[in-house]
């Protein structure tokens, strides 16, 4: 619009001079002509839209213009450029009211250049402020819907990420509250019980008290590891040194691991398995091996790791008073976290936990992974 508006004024000015050399009008048309110009570039200096100054310069823009017109109405069409500047600067009725002034001056000079009464000269002008103003309103209109949209996926977005970051907050929280669950309290939980039994054979079997005595050092060593290992955030402890799923599920079935008797079986050829997959797994048999000694009862317990090919699958069968799968998975069960964690866990690399109990007659836990995570 600004480039138009000033070549509309140089081609008007040239129109004149060429036309009306030597005329007694021209000193001041070339005046008018450089101050409406001087007055346009100055525009963006004298203060944004709305405010006084603004309208200040408006209103000497126009009037110079309206001279121009008086003085040589071939500077008519500069009034679309100017239709724009109204348009942009005063409020919506005021620029209409100006818009309509600016035409009927446009309309009038042109009658003036005609020799006869040409309708043409009567309608274009009226058309072109017609379709002037409806496109500028148009672009406002898509501007606001375009600035609209732009706030809200930027508040969309805004939301998202608080979202995502209390989704992951939550994620880890529950990460956490199962990783101590499994370890940290497994272990303290572990430790009161071999304490306990020691204090009860203190002075009847000193020997086999300090085994037990020994045994709960052991157990609070591991859970200081795993205090470490929470802070570091590294893999379990048990993985130290390269060592695989089956090394770390051996160890937790040696004698001095655990106060039941547990054997360890491995079926089917190994695989490397992901670290996800190799810690869920080695924290469920965790898990359950304590709520064996806790709750059970038990005197032996059958840990079987398969490879199945596209799935690994962790067997815990105990020989244990067993227990009621249905009534432990409904709200206020008495189960504690143990089986939601496994449950959770299992669920989280897309495998599946199933448990089969009967009282009296012990408890199989299957948790069941599959190599290549859905």
């Amino acid at each position: 619009m600004h480039a138009a508006f000033f070549l509309l004024l140089g081609a008007s000015l040239v129109r004149f001079l060429i036309r009306h050399p030597g005329e007694p009008r021209t000193p001041w048309i070339i005046a008018f002509s450089v101050a409406l110009a001087l007055l346009y570039v100055l525009g963006p200096a004298l203060g944004g839209p709305g405010t006084g100054r603004r309208f200040v310069w408006l209103g000497a823009v126009v009037a110079s213009w309206v001279v121009l017109v008086v003085l040589a109405p071939s500077f008519a069409w500069c009034a679309v450029p100017l239709f724009y500047t109204g348009l942009r600067t005063l409020p919506a009725r005021a620029s209409l009211v100006l818009v309509a002034l600016l035409t009927t001056l446009v309309v009038a000079a042109q009658l003036r250049l005609a020799e006869g009464f040409d309708p043409n000269l009567v309608l274009a002008p009226p058309a072109v402020a017609a379709i002037a103003t409806a496109v500028f309103v148009h672009t406002q209109r898509q501007a606001a819907r375009q600035h609209a949209l732009i706030d809200d996926l930027i508040r969309t977005r805004r939301e998202l990420a608080a979202t995502e970051r209390r989704e992951g907050t939550l994620a880890e929280r529950q990460r956490l509250s199962m990783e101590i669950h499994d370890t940290l309290a497994q272990g303290l939980s572990s430790q009161q019980m071999l304490l306990q039994a020691a204090d009860r054979t203190w002075d009847s079997d000193a020997e086999a008290a300090r085994r037990h005595v020994r045994t709960a050092a052991d157990i609070a060593a591991r859970g200081l590891a795993e205090a470490r290992r929470f802070v570091h955030d590294l893999a379990p402890p048990q993985f130290d040194g390269g060592a695989g799923l089956e090394d770390a599920l051996r160890a937790l079935a040696a004698p001095e691991s655990t106060t039941v008797s547990v054997r360890f079986h491995v079926e089917g050829v190994p695989v490397p398995l992901p670290d996800r997959v190799r810690s869920a797994l080695l924290r469920i048999a965790q898990g359950a091996l304590a709520n064996v000694t806790e709750h059970a009862a038990a005197t032996t317990v059958a840990l079987t790791l398969s490879y199945l090919g596209d799935q690994v699958v962790l067997d815990i069968a105990d020989d244990g008073r067993g227990f009621d799968p249905a009534a432990a998975a409904a709200p206020g069960g008495g189960r504690g976290h143990g089986l939601p964690a496994m449950r959770a866990r299992v669920r989280q690399l897309g495998g599946t936990l199933t448990i089969e109990s009967v009282s009296g007659e012990g408890t199989v836990l299957s948790a069941s992974v599959p190599l290549e995570t859905p």
